[in-house]
């Protein structure tokens, strides 16, 4: 096994990436969530312990627990790495070209620490005054004094998006919403400069920077373990996305079948994980309404190999309704245990969308889910897993659970 390996989604877990909201969640408002991509407002302090004790969750199973704001405040005392993040951060077709290079040479005199702020946490006007007199700017000159002239990434917090790793190697993803595209930016610095990921041997899955519209985001892929990948087709993973990917693992030999599930295009089944997770070797917690889903199966052509451009992929399609097959066969089984909670529409709808269904597996047949879901995990208890539970009062306002919130780094194979 590499130094960094993914190799399923249920293997001992190892090594974790979080994100501990900070800063960048003070800036939702009523009238900025909807374009930062939440519900709701979150109470960011009572956030901050929740973070906290699933952190302690984690670490209480031996797992290594990594924090991104760390990774990328220790990243940027490499020179090339923060000019990397100062060249796509400030951007004159953002800012301006009166602004853009001001707001740069400010931002290149902060330490570490307060430059890792401002990327993540983002940067009004009346912050940027305080650094330094107003640079002649119609860009600036017509924002109110609150507005930002760096936006926020609250969507860092759900960590397992823009990065996900599989088998021996990372995607840095491009995203779907406008509002995470930058997200990209900090981990391609930190799996770039960073010295725990520099010199380490892995490949590389997507390229977050120059993948435009082939969007895939980890919410939607499940290393289901022995070459197999499960990558769901939801409103931010797009179909292309999934072929250039699968391209690319077959190219390098990573995997040999990636199953694709055409998932509906809504908010409430955002991505795989909210509806459809691993909890161990055999079974999924998925949620009732999912239905009877489009499936294919990817493989290599036989005869093609060497660079990702040269693979052919043969793609079968499934009739509604075989994806579990789909999968099983992927996985090398005669059939899955499908663990589906027996309780009325409205209240499947309501543990759904408090992310019931997003269980982070830390080794075979133990979870991490939120508290608020009382009925998925009575029911995995009942099913013999493992459940612990994690407060998600104000972090289940995000729409995102323990899965969404991690990106493993080193997690053992099935």
């Amino acid at each position: 096994m590499n130094e960094l390996y993914v190799g399923s989604e249920v293997g001992r877990l190892r090594e974790v990436i979080v994100h501990r909201p900070g800063t960048e969640l003070l800036r939702l408002t009523p009238e900025t969530k909807e374009e930062l991509l939440f519900d709701d407002l979150m109470w960011v302090r009572r956030a901050q312990e929740e973070h906290d004790q699933f952190s302690e969750a984690l670490e209480s199973t031996g797992t290594e627990v990594l924090h991104l704001d760390v990774l990328l405040r220790e990243t940027l005392a490499v020179t090339e790495a923060r000019n990397f993040i100062l060249d796509l951060t400030f951007d004159e077709r953002l800012h301006g070209p009166a602004a853009a290079p001001v707001l740069r040479q400010v931002a290149s005199q902060l330490d570490g620490a307060a430059l890792a702020e401002l990327v993540i946490g983002g940067l009004t006007k009346r912050e940027l005054l305080e650094l330094t007199d107003e640079p002649r700017s119609i860009v600036l000159h017509s924002m109110g004094p609150d507005d930002l002239v760096v936006a926020p990434l609250p969507n860092h917090l759900f960590a397992r998006d823009a990065s996900c790793w599989v088998y021996d190697g990372v995607a840095v993803n491009s995203m779907q919403k406008p509002a995470r595209m930058r997200e990209a930016v900090t981990y391609e610095a930190v799996y770039r400069w960073h010295p725990r990921f520099a010199s380490a041997p892995f490949q590389r899955w997507a390229d977050g920077l120059s993948d435009a519209q082939a969007t895939v985001e980890g919410g939607d892929v499940l290393v289901l373990g022995n070459g197999a990948v499960l990558i769901g087709m939801s409103e931010r993973t797009t179909p292309q996305g999934v072929e250039r990917i699968a391209r690319r693992l077959f190219a390098a030999g990573s995997a040999d079948r990636v199953v694709a599930l055409d998932l509906p295009k809504a908010r409430s089944f955002m991505h795989l994980d909210t509806v459809m997770t691993m909890v161990d070797e055999r079974s999924f917690i998925e949620y009732a309404g999912l239905g009877e889903l489009p499936s294919y199966t990817i493989t290599p052509r036989s005869g093609t190999g060497g660079t990702p451009v040269e693979v052919e992929l043969n793609i079968a399609d499934h009739a509604p309704g075989h994806a579990h097959r789909a999968i099983a066969d992927a996985l090398g089984l005669h059939g899955l245990r499908i663990l589906t909670a027996e309780q009325d529409l409205h209240s499947a709808a309501r543990e759904q969308w408090d992310d019931g269904c997003n269980a982070l597996a830390v080794s075979p047949g133990v979870v991490i889910t939120y508290d608020r879901t009382p009925t998925s995990n009575a029911f995995l208890r009942e099913s013999g897993i493992e459940v612990i539970e994690v407060p998600g009062g104000e972090l289940g306002r995000g729409r995102g659970g323990p899965r969404c919130m991690s990106c493993p780094t080193l997690r053992d194979p099935l």
